[in-house]
């Protein structure tokens, strides 16, 4: 992987949207200029931190646009991750982890990035920009491609106090060749309020929104139609005061270029 800087980018700094990748390598839906058109919602992966003194911003704007503030044409599912990079500087963000920051940095080497930043927002895992910049977000998300949400359902459990189990079955609709991809599940919170006591944002009441707090692999698959049924059942680990009616289940196709090809969303029962 390429050196990585570490940045902080605020309001002004220059975005580094990459160009939209034209070729679909792995999986590849087959679509007609109609279909494309009425296409699923594209995923929006922002990455922060509660450490860096310009994410909050960033927070704000991508908690209006997953509520649907912006009335934009394109349906969205947002995802933000928070990476844990920053916690050094005096603030341990409660809801970083390094699997967000392992995460990152694989989208920093598929989009041939120098400089591994917050916040940074990933669309449809092919191209990126400042998390601030609402027009270059705006941008990237009407540019991006879009693909039929799968047709899966969804029956969740609670095993024990413990776990969330999640079962899925149906159909991804969209072709995935013999490279193969991974069908993803994302288990995230809403309406998080934290204190800040100290570092960049010392003194701050942060709000956060579409926290991913776990994120599993449902199955792999390869050579499958569009029409092809998956299967596949994840056993969440759930955390101190877990709330089922602040949270929701992401679920999306990615293959190994870190392109996503279509998501579905499921807010998870009122009586879980």
């Amino acid at each position: 992987m390429p050196r990585c800087l570490l940045a902080c980018f605020g309001r002004g700094a220059t975005s580094s949207s990459s160009s939209k990748n034209e070729s679909s390598e792995n999986a590849t839906a087959d679509l007609t200029a109609e279909e494309q058109r009425r296409g699923g919602a594209v995923v929006v992966e922002l990455f922060s931190s509660q450490g860096c003194a310009t994410s909050p911003e960033a927070e704000l704007l991508v908690s209006r646009l997953g509520r649907g503030d912006f009335n934009l044409e394109v349906p969205v599912v947002v995802l933000a991750y928070h990476v844990d990079y920053w916690d050094y500087m005096g603030w341990k963000d409660p809801f970083g982890s390094s699997q967000w920051t392992v995460r990152q940095k694989a989208y920093v080497e598929a989009l041939k990035q120098d400089t591994i930043f917050t916040p940074q927002v990933v669309v449809q895992g092919r191209a990126h920009c400042v998390g601030n910049d609402q027009e270059a977000l705006f941008s990237t998300i009407a540019s991006a491609p879009r693909f039929p949400a799968p047709t899966l359902q969804a029956t969740f459990q609670r095993p024990s106090p413990e776990t969330l189990q999640v079962s899925l079955t149906g159909s991804l609709r969209s072709k995935v060749d013999s490279q193969g991809a991974n069908v993803m599940v994302a288990l995230y919170e809403n309406s998080l309020v934290t204190d800040c006591t100290n570092g960049e944002n010392k003194g701050r009441v942060l709000p956060n929104d579409f926290v991913v707090r776990k994120l599993q692999k449902l199955c792999s698959v390869k050579d499958i139609s569009a029409k092809k049924t998956v299967t596949g059942t994840v056993n969440f680990s759930v955390w101190e005061r877990f709330n089922g009616s602040k949270c929701s289940v992401a679920v999306f196709v990615q293959n190994s270029s870190h392109q996503i090809f279509g998501v579905q969303n499921f807010p998870l029962p009122d009586d879980l």
